[in-house]
C-alpha cells in the first residue's frame, strides 16, 4: 500500500506504476473519493464540536434556551449521524483501493507484461553431461521406491505425493544445510504457523486480490499461508519496533500451500508444482533506507545463489519485469535452476524487495533514534524450497547405474554417505 500523500503529489507516476503492472486500477477514482474522505472528516469534525459547545451552552441556559437547544441538538445529532455514515462509506471504498496500490518499480526493471519480458542478468555452472539416457525426477523416484504417486492421489488428489525412504532424509538435508547456513550468518530461525487469520494475510498482500488462490478454512476463520512470509510480517503487525533492533532477519521454516488455480495445465507432472511443500524462507525487515535495502537484496539474493553453488547445480538469475513482479514489489530477481529433462532452467527461488508497501498494511513501523515514527522496509527471498529444488539435486546427480551422487555439503546430513 502507498502512502497517501505520495499519491496525491505523485499521481502519474502511480498512474505508469499502474499501466507497467498491468493492473486494474482507477486512480483518479481514488483521488476522488480521498478528496470527499478528507472534506467529509471535515465535517464531522465541525459537527462533532458544534455539539460540544451545545453541551457547553445547554449548561448554563435558561428554560425556554434549554428547550430550543434541545431541538438544535437533536437536529445536529442527525446530521452528524449522516455524516459518519457517508465517512464510513467512503472511507471503506478508499481503503479498497488503496490495498491495490501498487509499488513503483525501480528503473531497471524491463517493462512487459508477463515473465516473457524478463531478462537474464547471469548464470553460473554448467548444466552436466551424461553418457547414459538420464531419467526425469519421477522415473527415477519410482524406480528406486522413493516416491508414491497413484496411491498419493487416492488420498489428496491430483498434485499429491508420497515421499519414502531415502527421499525424505535427502529432503530433510536440504533444508537442515540452508537452516545452518542461514543460523551461522546471524539470521533468526523461526518455525512458524502455516494456520493463520485474514489479518496476515492482508498485511503481506495475499489477499484479497489473492484469495482464490489460498486454502480457506471457513469454519475456523483461517486459511492455510503459501509462504512463512505471512507469519513473519504478522509477527510485528501493529508494533513499534526500536531502530537499535533493526535489522531483523529472520529464517522461517513452514509447510507451504498453494491452490495453483493459475497453473492448471502446467507442470501437472511429479513434484515441480504441487499444492503442499516445504521452505525455508529468508525474510528482512530494515530501516526505510533505499540503499540499505538494495545492499539486503543484493544480500539474499546472493545468499540463494551462494546455497546453489554449495549444491552444485546450475542456474540462471533473472530480472522480472514489471507485469510479472507482483503489485508489492519494488524489484524481484528469480533464480532458475536447470532440470535436465526439460533441457532448461526453471524457477527455484524468488528475491523480492517491497520497500514500506506491507509495512504499511501490517502497520509495521520502527521509532527512530532522534524519536520519528518511520515505516520499516521488507524483503524476502527462497532459501530452500522442496520437493522442486528436491527434484533439481535428483535429475542433476543421478548415475549411470541408477544411483545418486549426494551433494558434498549435505553428507553431514546423511550419515557421511557419497551416494544413495
Amino acid at each position: 500500500m502507498l502512502d497517501k500523500r505520495f499519491i496525491r503529489e505523485n499521481p502519474d507516476a502511480v498512474k505508469q506504476a499502474v499501466r507497467d503492472k498491468g493492473l486494474d486500477l482507477d486512480v483518479d477514482e481514488l483521488l476522488r473519493l480521498d478528496r470527499e474522505n478528507r472534506k467529509l472528516q471535515g465535517e464531522v469534525d465541525q459537527a462533532q464540536s458544534r455539539r460540544k459547545s451545545f453541551s457547553k451552552e445547554f449548561a448554563k441556559a435558561d428554560a425556554a434556551r434549554k428547550e430550543q437547544l434541545r431541538a438544535e441538538s437533536a437536529g445536529a445529532d442527525q446530521e452528524l449521524k449522516k455524516l459518519r455514515e457517508a465517512l464510513a462509506a467512503t472511507g471503506e471504498r478508499l481503503d479498497e483501493l488503496m490495498l491495490q496500490t501498487p509499488t513503483i518499480p525501480w528503473d531497471g526493471a524491463p517493462v512487459g507484461p508477463d515473465e516473457s519480458a524478463n531478462t537474464v542478468l547471469r548464470t553460473w555452472g554448467t548444466p552436466p553431461g551424461f553418457d547414459f539416457t538420464p531419467l526425469d525426477h519421477v522415473d527415477f523416484l519410482e524406480k528406486r521406491g522413493w516416491a508414491e504417486f497413484a496411491r498419493a492421489r487416492r488420498v489428496a488428489g491430483e498434485r499429491a505425493y508420497v515421499l519414502c525412504g531415502d527421499a525424505v532424509l535427502l529432503e530433510r538435508a536440504l533444508h537442515s544445510y540452508a537452516l545452518d547456513l542461514l543460523s551461522g550468518l546471524g539470521f533468526q530461525l523461526r518455525s512458524v504457523p502455516a494456520l493463520v487469520k485474514e489479518a496476515p494475510l492482508v498485511g503481506t498482500g495475499m489477499l484479497p486480490k489473492g484469495r482464490a488462490e489460498i486454502y480457506e478454512i471457513p469454519a475456523d476463520d483461517a486459511f492455510l499461508a503459501g509462504t512463512a512470509e505471512v507469519a513473519l510480517v504478522g509477527l510485528h503487525a501493529g508494533e513499534i519496533l526500536e531502530e537499535s533492533r533493526l535489522p531483523i532477519r529472520y529464517a522461517g521454516v513452514s509447510p507451504c500451500f498453494r491452490r495453483e488455480i493459475g497453473s492448471a495445465s502446467r507442470d501437472v507432472r511429479g513434484l515441480l508444482r504441487v499444492h503442499q511443500f516445504e521452505k525455508v524462507e529468508q525474510f528482512v525487515l530494515c530501516a526505510d533506507d533505499l540503499a540499505e535495502s538494495d545492499r539486503w537484496h543484493a544480500e539474499l539474493l546472493g545468499t540463494a545463489e551462494a546455497i546453489l553453488q554449495a549444491l552444485g547445480l546450475a542456474y540462471e538469475v533473472v530480472e522480472c519485469a514489471t507485469g510479472d513482479m507482483g503489485v508489492g514489489k519494488y524489484r524481484m530477481n528469480d533464480i532458475n535452476t536447470w532440470f535436465p529433462s526439460l533441457g532448461m532452467y526453471r524457477e527455484t527461488h524468488s528475491c523480492s524487495s517491497l520497500k514500506d508497501w506491507q509495512a504499511r498494511r501490517a502497520n509495521v513501523r520502527y521509532r527512530t533514534a532522534d524519536g520519528q515514527i518511520r515505516f520499516v522496509y521488507t524483503l524476502n527471498n527462497t532459501a530452500v524450497a522442496t520437493p522442486r529444488l528436491l527434484a533439481a539435486v535428483l535429475e542433476n546427480f543421478q548415475t549411470a547405474d541408477g544411483g545418486l551422487t549426494v551433494p558434498e555439503v549435505l553428507r553431514p546430513y546423511l550419515g557421511g554417505r557419497a551416494t544413495l
